[in-house]
């Protein structure tokens, strides 16, 4: 019994000397973890004492040390060019605008005949409305004054058109013995001229043109037919006109009122503003052209007329017609005139026509236009050619005759938009202050006399503060 408390103790010693080896083997066990801990969060950008280093050691293995570095993978979008990330962000915007674009003239294109007809209508209303405004501020109602203007204006247009006709039928057979005697004189003079043209050339020439209209007879047959086609479609449109433009002369503002309630709000005051300046520049448009083809018409008319070349009525009213055709009008009715005078009258008179046409024109490209035009409605050259031929291609002379009008009113709603829009950010601008208004403000020039003050005297000298000492 006396050597029990001995050994107590001496078992007592062994378990605390294993406790002590225990707790040094978990503060070893500690020290590896926190050393691996701050190996990864150096390698993944974390602050070393951070609650993110203990997740990570606790989630995420070290890699081993014989590992290879490997780079992160950049972002997809920063590793596209700026360059290229603008492009494709312009070129989607392209497709959606060409797809509108494009879905537009389809619609268009099914509806061509009323889009012209109401184009016409519109052409007719801009040069007729000042006429009611006037008949209308004399007295009269606005419906009669409507009425009346609009049935004196289809009244001479109709009368112009039959009085064409007219010339037409009843100079026929003489136009018909004139144009075998030209091309009798014709034939001659090539004969005689220094091109060194043969009889045979000339009879192998006329032989290829009656085997074209022999071999074609069935294409001119359908033509024909096809024009009957155009013709009712042409009288059709005409009276889808005639009725715009009753409607347009008498409630046209109802009507430019309703179609800005179909605007969105915000857009609304813009489009408001751009209207009135959209439809002046056209009203200009129409009356300038209209004044400056019947200068036309008038001295060609007269110069073809003294000059004997027959029907010299109806070629001064294809001339006046044309000259709605900006460029490609002039060319095809002075070439009309040049023809008809060379196969009526020979080549001399031809080149005189021809003379007296290219004089006109010059006056009035040089002269007319810019002078009865105005800077409203100017278009440069390539834009009134390009926009020809663009509606030519589109709607046929309907769209050659709209083209022009159509981009000189969109010059001047997009020019009045652009100005709109800078004055309404100025407006909505934050007011200067600091440096920046003391930049703006307006400065004296160097050695200017001091500015007035309010009651007419010179500016009072401002005192200056005492210097500290």
């Amino acid at each position: 019994m006396s050597k029990l408390p001995g050994w107590l103790g001496q078992l007592g010693a062994e378990l605390t000397k294993i406790g002590e080896r225990l707790e040094e083997r978990r503060v070893e066990a500690d020290d590896e973890d926190d050393r691996a801990a701050r190996v990864s969060s150096v390698t993944a950008g974390a602050e070393p004492g951070s609650g993110a280093e203990t997740g990570a050691a606790d989630h995420v293995p070290p890699p081993p040390a014989y590992a290879p570095d490997v780079a992160a993978r950049p972002d997809p979008v920063a590793a596209i060019p700026w360059g290229m990330r603008v492009a494709a962000e312009a070129g989607w915007r392209l497709l959606v605008l060409a797809g509108t674009l494009w879905v537009l003239m389809r619609v268009i294109s099914a509806v061509q005949l009323v889009v012209l007809a109401f184009a016409a209508a519109l052409l007719v209303t801009a040069m007729l409305q000042p006429t009611v405004e006037r008949l209308h501020r004399a007295g009269l109602p606005r419906g009669l004054a409507t009425a009346g203007t609009a049935i004196l204006g289809f009244v001479i247009m109709g009368l112009v058109g039959w009085f064409v006709v007219w010339q037409v039928m009843d100079n026929l057979d003489t136009l018909s013995d004139q144009v075998q005697t030209g091309i009798a004189d014709l034939k001659n003079w090539l004969l005689d001229s220094p091109f060194h043209v043969t009889d045979k050339q000339i009879n192998d020439v006329a032989k290829n043109l009656s085997d074209t209209v022999g071999t074609n007879t069935e294409a001119i047959t359908s033509a024909g037919l096809q024009g009957v086609t155009v013709m009712v479609e042409f009288l059709t449109g005409m009276l889808l006109a005639m009725f715009s433009t009753l409607f347009l002369l008498y409630d046209g503002k109802r009507i430019w009122h309703w179609v800005l309630k179909l605007v969105p709000a915000q857009a609304r005051p813009g489009v408001a503003g751009a209207g009135p300046r959209a439809w002046r520049t056209l009203t200009a448009y129409v009356r300038g052209t209209v004044i400056v083809a019947l200068i036309d018409a008038i001295f060609i008319g007269l110069g073809i007329y003294f000059l004997n070349v027959p029907l010299a009525v109806p070629l001064a009213v294809f001339i006046f017609l044309f000259a709605f055709i900006p460029l490609v009008g002039a060319v095809v009715s002075g070439a009309l005139a040049v023809v008809v005078a060379l196969v009526t009258q020979g080549v001399f008179t031809a080149l005189l026509v021809l003379a007296v046409v290219l004089a006109v024109q010059q006056i009035e490209g040089h002269i007319l236009q810019p002078f009865i035009l105005g800077r409203a409605v100017r278009v440069h050259p390539l834009a009134v050619v390009l926009s020809v031929a663009a509606g030519g291609m589109i709607a046929g002379i309907g769209g050659a005759v709209v083209a022009v009008p159509l981009v000189a009113v969109t010059n001047t709603v997009v020019g009045y938009l652009r100005a709109y829009g800078q004055e309404e950010s100025r407006r909505h601008s934050p007011p200067p202050h600091g440096a920046t208004a003391l930049d703006t403000a307006p400065t004296p020039a160097p050695g200017s006399p001091p500015e007035e003050t309010g009651d007419g005297g010179e500016e009072e000298p401002v005192a200056e503060e005492p210097k500290q000492v």
